[in-house]
């Protein structure tokens, strides 16, 4: 794969976005929170990224082979590739940029899944010649690609020294990307300069993959806490992109002729957890009379507004290993629920649901679950929480049901990692079963994708049986931009791209 330079004269202007929050500082997979991810992605790529359908494809890597034991990862690096300082990258600055990630002084967020604590240790990463690097695992893992692409490990993106400051401190990224770091005031905007000697790969842009063209001179990153302000923004002109809209927010800007929305499936996770240690849903028969009394489409075309699709599956409706066994969930029936509810020796004792009111999905799920569940019999109160108390309740497995979201994780195991575990270590762990534990460990292990969906597979039917929780849906990106904006695309992770993207 050779590389196009994006000319000098290309695009122009300075196309504003909106994003609730300052980001907690340009260095990637550290101090870091997802506005973080979403700014220094437009800045530093790694040696591989996620694809639209959360596989992963190259990125500054040419090609690569894994050895017959999968602990041996060659990488062929593409020729041409300058930093934001004019360098060209080398297997040497990789290199670097591992010994970096792997101090435990830089505190990567993602230093423990690659040390020796999490799924493998990296025990050697070395430069073979100036495009060639080799990196040595202790032993094989399905998660290793997947763990270098992710965007909160900041893609264990490929830096210039000159990132860091003589004492080893950050400085501010010398990236590969499309745009370099610009102007960053703080609690008002972070702004990005079009890098013009970019190498770009010639693939379609695909995820945080392919063809990443500066098209604009500038990209601004404005803070905005309130969302009022940022429709204000948005319709008198001051902005030209909104994203992570709420379903009230997009149903205000429906119809208008100067804006166009773009709504995309995500992979974040709305859904009802049950406690299987509470005294009461314990039994099995109630969690499942709980599941079959909901009409989940009903649930999720009220919630929203008809922009998601209900699915009872752990795995996303993108992933790849979403096929038809888990298209397999609940299905309404009320006379069933009644029966297990009888048959469980349930006298009406009631259910505390806990919800909250920052993400009205949450808040709403909980209240058409209560209304539902009242048809077969079964009592819900729900307690409305401040986030960060229900936050802390749910990292300390207390509470009976709560109605609950989960971000986007981009690989299938991942998926499942999130909700499975040993509740007497890990009591965020909602599903706690010896089986599924097995095979989720197996899942991270092999590399054989046919091996993987069958682990899949089987992780469903048992999630589905064993009913920890009751997962709605998955929601979906939502985005407002002012009609002069081309070329801007959602995918399903919940980040807005802004290379390939013009203002005409």
């Amino acid at each position: 794969m050779g590389f196009v330079a994006a000319p000098a004269e290309a695009g122009g202007g300075t196309l504003r976005t909106r994003m609730n929050a300052d980001i907690r500082s340009t260095d990637p997979g550290t101090n870091r929170d997802a506005n973080t991810d979403g700014v220094v992605a437009h800045m530093v790529e790694g040696l591989v990224a996620f694809r639209e359908d959360t596989s992963i494809g190259p990125m500054l890597a040419e090609s690569w082979t894994i050895s017959e034991d999968g602990k041996t990862y060659t990488f062929r690096l593409r020729s041409g590739v300058k930093f934001h300082n004019g360098a060209t990258m080398t297997a040497d600055d990789v290199v670097w940029s591992f010994k970096r990630w792997l101090d435990p002084a830089t505190q990567w967020r993602c230093l423990t899944e690659l040390n020796g604590k999490g799924f493998a240790k990296i025990e050697a990463v070395d430069a073979v010649d100036p495009q060639t690097v080799v990196i040595k695992l202790d032993q094989p893992t399905a998660l290793f690609l997947g763990t270098l692409a992710r965007p909160d490990c900041g893609q264990t993106a490929i830096i210039h020294r000159d990132s860091v400051g003589p004492d080893g401190k950050w400085v501010a990224p010398v990236g590969t990307g499309p745009f370099k770091f610009g102007e960053w005031k703080r609690g008002q905007y972070i702004e990005l300069v079009r890098f013009n000697d970019y190498s770009s790969r010639t693939e379609a842009r695909d995820g945080y993959t392919g063809a990443k063209t500066g098209e604009v001179d500038r990209v601004r990153f404005n803070f905005i806490p309130d969302s009022s302000a940022a429709k204000a923004g948005l319709l008198s002109g001051s902005l030209d992109v909104v994203a992570s809209l709420s379903v009230p927010d997009l149903d205000d800007l429906k119809g208008r002729n100067d804006v166009r929305l773009s709504i995309t499936p995500a992979l974040g996770l709305t859904g009802i957890l049950m406690q299987t240690t509470d005294p009461l849903l314990r039994d099995v028969r109630i969690r499942r009379a709980l599941a079959l009394c909901l009409d989940t489409k009903e649930i999720v075309d009220v919630i929203t507004h008809g922009t998601a699709r209900p699915n009872n599956s752990a795995l996303p409706l993108g992933s790849p290993f979403y096929g038809a066994v888990q298209a397999e969930g609940y299905k309404q029936n009320i006379a069933e629920a009644k029966r297990l509810l009888t048959e469980a020796g349930y006298k009406g004792q009631p259910i505390k649901m806990i919800a909250n009111k920052r993400y009205t999905n949450v808040f709403d799920s909980a209240v058409l679950v209560q209304a539902m569940a009242e048809a077969v019999g079964l009592k819900i109160d729900i307690e409305v929480l401040d986030w960060a108390t229900q936050l802390d309740r749910y990292n300390k497995g207390d509470y009976q049901a709560m109605a609950f979201v989960y971000s986007a994780r981009l690989d299938p195991s991942l998926s499942f990692e999130m909700l499975t575990g040993p509740k007497a270590t890990q009591p965020r762990k909602v599903w706690d079963n010896p089986q599924a534990h097995e095979l989720l460990r197996e899942s991270m292990l092999t590399l054989d994708a046919a091996k993987r969906q069958s682990l899949f597979d089987e992780l469903h039917r048992r999630f589905i049986a064993d009913v920890p929780m009751i997962v709605l849906y998955n929601g979906s990106e939502l985005a407002a931009l002012r009609n002069n904006v081309k070329g801007y695309a959602g995918w399903l992770f919940p980040q807005p791209r802004f290379w390939g993207v013009s203002l005409q």
